[in-house]
């Protein structure tokens, strides 16, 4: 079950979760291409070369310092997996930039911004290299794995984190999509939520006691486990697990469940009217889900 011979892509690969992801991969025994643009956690510019710096330290490892948003870095780290490695097996989708603003004092570019780097870069990787993974199957190699880095805040939401939380919840619609569309070449596409120190846990800003809670314990969790995770997804031991939404806080990983119909409500032909209506809305008020943070949905204490 280990990962020799493998090769994967890991976008923002070069601190990290990403980082975490791109040791334990080759730990594993895979080959990785690290994809990172070296910006700040806001999407500035910061040390364009640092994808190059960290694979010049690890064994079987390659950079691309660039945005995976361009076509042409998704193309060009394709081609350089292909030419240094002989394949790509795994994609992990986990660049990511943060700008939170509340809904009304948010701007247009911070969105544009944020929606491109943590979705439209995640597509761009992925119409990028699946062609290539899909033939792979096709001629017999084992088929791949695909990892998409959501968030809980995608789940929940938090208060201003429109944008991240949009293109989260987005990336989780992207992973179901793509699992759909892979099934056939037994490549499978799951999603994880990471809990764990980073520069997106350095930068959240508390609105209240159980949020300055949450970051206090969340800066103490190492990335390890995330990255065990991913390891293991995109192993034979998870060749029949694909389209799923995992989590990862400390030494607890779990599956989440994902939105279905949880009540069914009948109306009459011609519909009711507004007062019939809040009527026979009340049998939907026991399955609500509450207006809770993800920050403060896992306030307890991690396990270490």
């Amino acid at each position: 079950m280990d990962l020799k011979d493998r090769v994967a892509i890991v976008t923002g690969g070069a601190r990290g979760i990403g980082l975490a992801i791109v040791e334990d991969l080759i730990a594993q025994g895979a080959s990785v291409v690290i994809v990172d643009s070296g910006v700040s956690i806001s999407g500035e510019p910061l040390q364009p070369k640092l994808a190059e710096e960290v694979a010049r330290r690890m064994d079987r490892a390659a950079a691309v310092c660039g945005d995976v948003a361009e076509p042409a870095i998704a193309r060009t780290a394709v081609e350089l997996a292909v030419e240094r490695f002989g394949a790509v097996d795994i994609v992990v989708n986990n660049a990511a930039i943060i700008r939170d603003a509340l809904i009304f004092k948010s701007s247009a570019d911070a969105w544009d911004a944020v929606l491109r780097t943590n979705l439209t870069g995640a597509q761009r990787m992925l119409a990028t290299a699946t062609p290539l993974m899909r033939d792979q199957a096709k001629a017999g190699r084992a088929a791949g794995a695909i990892i998409n880095m959501v968030s809980s805040a995608g789940i929940y939401g938090n208060f201003g984190q429109a944008a991240y939380a949009a293109a989260k919840a987005g990336l989780i619609g992207l992973t179901r999509v793509v699992a759909h569309d892979l099934a056939r070449s037994q490549i499978r596409c799951n999603a994880v939520a990471p809990f764990a120190a980073t520069r997106v846990t350095e930068s959240i800003q508390p609105a209240n006691d159980a949020q300055a809670a949450y970051k206090q314990k969340a800066l103490a969790v190492p990335a390890l486990y995330v990255a065990r995770l991913v390891s293991f997804l995109c192993s034979s031991g998870a060749q029949d697990v694909s389209g799923q939404l995992f989590g990862v806080r400390g030494r607890e990983a779990f599956v989440f469940s994902q939105a279905r119909p949880a009540h069914r409500l009948l109306q009459p032909k011609g519909g009711y009217d507004l007062a019939a209506f809040a009527q026979g809305a009340k049998a939907f008020a026991p399955y609500y889900a509450g207006l809770v943070t993800d920050l403060e949905a896992f306030a307890s204490d991690p396990i270490l």
